[in-house]
Order: structure tokens, then C-alpha cells, then sequence
């Protein structure tokens, strides 16, 4: 079987990206080339511009700058200071108190805001000075705010599973939401576990015990922003409204937060729309490369041979799991998530589901992989973040962030062969 294009592809896709060619450019360009051996130069270029305008013809993709600008708006609307003061009051006097605290208002406002690097930024901002002035290490403070960050992505409400969804063809965004709720607490509970025996081998201090009146205080702060998942996941869940209308109602309801709770002012707002505007025009482009090089590599074949070389070295779905998720594992390295799952969504599906695999199991094995590549080296968008915010270079937090990465690959090894952990609850409401 003639391999050329394939070859093209990615030899030219690496080329790119390592003379530093943005990765949106570096997709594009790469997609061009491999189409130009089966066309002439302007129709090729005509077809990929097509390819990619149409791309973002799509209502479920207006979810995504509407969860953006949500996510800009809690970040900024005091959001993150209540949680974590919630989070305290609940595990601050444990072992470890505050990496618990830390991991825990990870999840709660990645979930909220559907950002890692959000979650990062917010959490990072207040936790790691708070960490170090305790006498935590501030390698491992930071090292705890990466990985946990990433479980944002996963806990529903995320812009990711959206893509996913879009890029399998339809499966369910609601199923998909309600698939993540238990690989992301398990997540959160593997870096707690391991956060927990760090903290106790190095003796960091605990947290005073809140008495019951704190703790109601505390809840009652955090409610208006808990009730946030309530209403977008709620309401989808139910039927009351799409995916892309629950994202327009937590800007609505985030707004409104922000404005209750006095962190945002009518001064705010353009700088706030500035920036949902940089991030939503990067994540379009993103999208729009990576969907024409999905339509390149499906009129050349190249999923088709990447299938058939797959199968030729086993057929056994053990194996052919291992093997695509050692893939991802290696792709999210390299790759943002978003491209990523767009390109190899239509490669590794097909594949996985003849083989018995629900959609939906497989959306959450793929997303769990590219989360961890976010922690990762060269192209980590989140470990960059997180060390930008704790003002370390990379090499001062790879130490204490491995034991949390191994975790990480644990919970993955789970999701992936214990179909049940990501099926459970869509089929407690039916899908």
C-alpha cells in the first residue's frame, strides 16, 4: 500500500513545527501539500479554503466563545477566591491540607469555567503564594495546580467535549457531560492521594478546623457559583436547552455573578470581550486547519492505511488500545488539544467502535490522554501557565510533578478498560 501522502503529511506537519511556525499555520500549510499531489495548485487551494469556511458553519460551535467568555468572566468575577474558600473549610485541616484545597478548587472552577488553563491562572494566582507562605514547597504547589487544572476539561461543562462531539459526527454532548463526571473526580482523587503522602512524608502544616458555622458561611458564598454547573448541566440534561444555549445562559448568569458579587464593573466588560475575542479567534483557527487537513487525510486515504497498519499488528482490542493510547499519549505532547482530537477523532473511531467500543467511552479516553499532554513539555499550554503564575522555570517543577503524572496515567489505564466508570451515569439517564 503506497504510503506517500501519509508520509507527506507528517514529515511536513514536523518540518513546520520545528522551524516554530504557529501550529494552526503549520496544519494548514501541511494539509495543502499532502493535497497537492492529487490536485493542481488552485484547486487545491480553493478546496481547502472552502474546507475550512465551512467548517465553522455550525450552531453547536457558537457553545464554544460563549463558554470563553464565561470562563474570562469567572476568572475575573471573584469566583475563584470563594471556592477556595470553600475547599478549605472542608479539607484544609486534613494532611496536606491546602494541595487538597488547591486540587478541589481546581476541579470546581475548571468545571465551572470549562478552561484548564483558566483554572490554572485563577487557583494558581491565590494558592501558590497562600502554599508558600504555609512553608509548602513551591515546586510541588505548582505541580499540584497543573495537573489538577486539567480536570476542568473533563468535568463538565467543557469546549473539548463539544469539539469531540462535533468531530465523531454527533455523538451526544449531553452524554459526553455526564461521561466525565466520574473519570474527573477519580483524577482529582489519584492527585489528592498522592498530594496526601507528600505532604505527610514532609510534615507541611494543616489548616485550623472550621467550626459548623464557617462552614455553612463559606457554602452559602460558593452556592451562587456551584449552582452554575446546576443550571448549564441541568438544563441540558433535561431537554430544557441545547448545548449552545446552556453557554449563552452561564454568560447571562455569570455576568450577573460578577456584578453581585462587585468584582466586575461596566469598565471591565471591553477588556473582558478583548480577550474572549483573542482566545476565541486562536480556537476557531484551530479548528478550522485542523478540520480541512480531517478532510485531506479522508479523501487521500490516510485514516484508512493508518487502520489497516494498526490492524496488521494485532486485532486484539487490548492491544489496539495500548497502542492508540501511547499514540495520544505521544501526540499531546506535541499538539493542542483541540486540533488533536479533531484529526485523530476520524481516525482512531472507526476503528475502536468496529471493534465495540461505545463513542462515548472513547471520547473520554481520548480527552483524559491530551489532558495529560497538556502537563507535558514542549507544547504543555497548562504546565506553562502554572509556572508562569508560581515564577518557576520548568525544570524546578518536573521532580515533584512526575508522581502526579504517573497517577494521572493510572486513572487513564482505568477509563480504558473499565468501560462502566465513563458509561455509568449516561445510562442512569438513559443515553
Amino acid at each position: 500500500m503506497d504510503y506517500i501522502e501519509a508520509l507527506i503529511l507528517v514529515i511536513s506537519f514536523l518540518i513546520f513545527l520545528s522551524l516554530r511556525v504557529p501550529i494552526a499555520y503549520s496544519i494548514g500549510l501541511s494539509a495543502f501539500f499532502t493535497l497537492l499531489i492529487s490536485m493542481p495548485l488552485l484547486p487545491s487551494v480553493t478546496t481547502l479554503a472552502q474546507r475550512m469556511a465551512t467548517s465553522l458553519d455550525s450552531f453547536a460551535l457558537l457553545a464554544v466563545p460563549f463558554f470563553i467568555l464565561a470562563g474570562q468572566i469567572m476568572n475575573r468575577g471573584g469566583i475563584a477566591y470563594r471556592l477556595i474558600e470553600f475547599a478549605k473549610v472542608i479539607v484544609g485541616s486534613l494532611p496536606g491540607g491546602l494541595a487538597f484545597v488547591n486540587i478541589i478548587a481546581c476541579m470546581l472552577f475548571g468545571a465551572i469555567s470549562g478552561s484548564a488553563v483558566a483554572a490554572a491562572s485563577a487557583i494558581g494566582g491565590f494558592m501558590n503564594p497562600m502554599m508558600e507562605k504555609e512553608g509548602y514547597d513551591k515546586s510541588f504547589s505548582a505541580a499540584v495546580n497543573i495537573t489538577s487544572a486539567t480536570t476542568g476539561l473533563i468535568i463538565p461543562p467543557s469546549n473539548i467535549l463539544i469539539i469531540y462531539s462535533l468531530a465523531s459526527g454527533g455523538v451526544s454532548i449531553a452524554a459526553l457531560f455526564l461521561a466525565g463526571y466520574i473519570p474527573g473526580i477519580l483524577i482529582g482523587l489519584a492527585l489528592m492521594l498522592v498530594a496526601g503522602i507528600y505532604s505527610y512524608i514532609k510534615k507541611y502544616p494543616t489548616e485550623k478546623k472550621a467550626g459548623l458555622k464557617v462552614l455553612v458561611q463559606r457554602f452559602l458564598d460558593a452556592l451562587p457559583s456551584l449552582f452554575l454547573l446546576i443550571v448549564v448541566i441541568g438544563g441540558i440534561v433535561a431537554g430544557i436547552f441545547t448545548a449552545t444555549e446552556a453557554s449563552a445562559v452561564a454568560v447571562i448568569y455569570t455576568f450577573v455573578l460578577g456584578f453581585v458579587y462587585k468584582e466586575i464593573t461596566l469598565a471591565s466588560i471591553p477588556s473582558i470581550l478583548l480577550e474572549t475575542v483573542k482566545t476565541t479567534a486562536i480556537v476557531m483557527l484551530l479548528i478550522a486547519t485542523s478540520v480541512a487537513m480531517s478532510w485531506v487525510m479522508s479523501y487521500e486515504s490516510i485514516p484508512q492505511e493508518i487502520s489497516t497498519a494498526l490492524l496488521s499488528i494485532s486485532n486484539n482490542l487490548v492491544v489496539i488500545l495500548i497502542i492508540i493510547n501511547l499514540i495520544l499519549l505521544f501526540v499531546g505532547v506535541f499538539m493542542d488539544m483541540t486540533p488533536a482530537v479533531l484529526i485523530f477523532t476520524p481516525i482512531f473511531l472507526p476503528i475502536v467502535t468496529d471493534m465495540g467500543i461505545d463513542p462515548i467511552h472513547f471520547g473520554v479516553i481520548m480527552i483524559l490522554n491530551l489532558c495529560i499532554g497538556l502537563c507535558t513539555p514542549p507544547v504543555g499550554s497548562v504546565l506553562f501557565v502554572g509556572c508562569s503564575v508560581a515564577g518557576l522555570n520548568i525544570q524546578k517543577v518536573i521532580k515533584p510533578l512526575l508522581p502526579l503524572f504517573l497517577v494521572m496515567v493510572f486513572v487513564l489505564i482505568l477509563i480504558t478498560y473499565i468501560p462502566d466508570l465513563s458509561l455509568m451515569v449516561p445510562r442512569w439517564f438513559g443515553f
